[in-house]
């Protein structure tokens, strides 16, 4: 019942995030007043639908050239969240991270890997692709050639409605979908891949999940050390001894398989 209430969250916040579905037949993009306010998840900017700007995109504009203040309202909107919700954003508000759920229950045989080492070229990410190359180059170089929401939220429904586009599809474009269609693919197989391997957001949520104001408890007078948490967990974390793991993202399978009640998710 956690798990549904879940998905009905990600539905919910999928549909605050992108209210304008008629743009998707349209052709159109939001500029609204609601673009100059970021969205907690990985949101694209070019999404028809979509009503708010993605931080990261917005981190990138910065690093590119733009104006300083952009600098401090989105590292003091992205550590304000992160401390309050750590990767409870990834799990219940990013809407790249519902897609990944939803493909992930497609009925195939699954691959339970930790990834204790890929997990942390995230990291690299954030500070290659987010922070250094658009200073050098001063251009958006994630977004440019990495993001998979940009190119299934914003570029795949834009192509589809405005044929002119078709001309201006080159080896930029050829590259994000090799990665977009990868990370589909596997996500099938493997739960959350692009989260955990990649996702800058992820990264930066990653590294406050630790000391977050919503993070997990285990009571230890209650656990009984029976690994029901351990053997639900599809990245294998160890609840018991590692509640705050980075790489938690709060999807409630844990504490559902806990009969003892001894974990639970609290402010």
């Amino acid at each position: 019942m956690r798990l549904l209430y879940r998905h009905m969250a990600q539905l919910g916040f999928f549909i605050l995030q992108n209210p304008f579905f008629k743009n998707f037949f349209s052709g159109e993009i939001y500029q609204g007043n609601l673009k100059h306010v970021c969205t907690p998840g990985l949101n694209c900017y070019a999404c028809p639908a979509a009503a708010f700007s993605c931080p990261i995109g917005a981190a990138q504009m910065f690093f590119a050239g733009a104006r300083h203040s952009i600098s401090l309202y989105v590292t003091g909107f992205l550590l304000t969240v992160g401390v309050i919700f750590g990767k409870f954003i990834c799990g219940f508000v990013c809407p790249m991270g519902f897609l990944q759920d939803l493909l992930y229950k497609i009925k195939t045989p699954k691959l339970i890997l930790r990834l204790r080492y890929l997990r942390y070229i995230k990291y690299f990410v954030l500070v290659g692709f987010v922070v250094l190359l658009p200073m050098i180059f001063s251009n958006p170089t994630f977004c440019a050639y990495i993001c998979p929401s940009g190119t299934i939220f914003g570029a795949v429904p834009l192509l589809a409605v405005h044929d002119f586009l078709h001309d201006y599809i080159g080896l930029q474009f050829v590259i994000k979908a090799v990665i977009a269609i990868g990370i589909v693919v596997i996500s099938v197989f493997v739960l959350r891949i692009f989260c955990r391997v990649l996702c800058p957001l992820g990264a930066i949520y990653s590294l406050l999940n630790g000391v977050a104001i919503l993070h997990m408890k285990c009571d230890a007078e209650k656990c009984i050390s029976c690994k029901n948490c351990f053997n639900a967990c599809h990245i294998k974390i160890r609840p018991k001894i590692e509640p705050n793991h980075p790489e938690c993202f709060r999807c409630g399978k844990c504490t559902s398989a806990c009969k003892q009640k001894a974990l639970k998710i609290s402010l």
